[in-house]
């Protein structure tokens, strides 16, 4: 596998293990270059800011993948897949972070900061390495979903 260029955004109340996950995959042999997207501490902030610009790097491939976290994971979720060419999945383990990349293609996970750290690791190292199926019945919904996103960005 490539290295992957990887980055990660949160709010206020994913601040902590976004810091604990940024420490632990800053220095990984697969890991070519860590972004932090904010949030910058604890205090009360609002999560589509800090989608939006993590979505934005995405969008324009400054980075391979997206790790979102807030309080429940589904905000991040909603705004980042507000985002021409965002394509995230929220996920509650490593199982549902296997199946939204082989099944899917997504290029950003979404979860709560309530999630282990322990358990966030496995779903960041799953999401990362997890290859696409190139399956036909996948490519066809895939390409499915981006003609309703086409609809919505003329």
């Amino acid at each position: 596998m490539e290295k992957v260029r990887l980055g990660f955004a949160s709010d206020h109340r994913g601040f902590k293990l976004k810091e604990e996950l940024i420490k632990e995959f800053k220095y990984r042999n697969n890991i070519l270059e860590v972004i932090d997207c904010g949030a910058d501490s604890e205090v009360s902030s609002d999560y589509p800011d800090y989608a939006k610009k993590l979505g934005r790097l995405i969008s324009n491939k400054s980075i391979d993948f997206g790790i979102a976290i807030c309080g429940s994971g589904i905000g991040m979720s909603i705004a980042l897949n507000k985002i021409k060419g965002v394509y995230c999945a929220k996920c509650n383990d490593a199982l549902e972070a296997s199946y939204t990349r082989l099944d899917n293609n997504t290029n950003c996970l979404a979860f709560s900061s309530n999630t282990s750290l322990k358990e966030a690791i496995l779903m960041v190292e799953t999401f990362i390495t997890t290859e696409f199926s190139n399956e036909e019945r996948h490519i066809k919904r895939i390409e499915k979903i981006k003609e309703i996103e086409s609809d919505n960005y003329d």
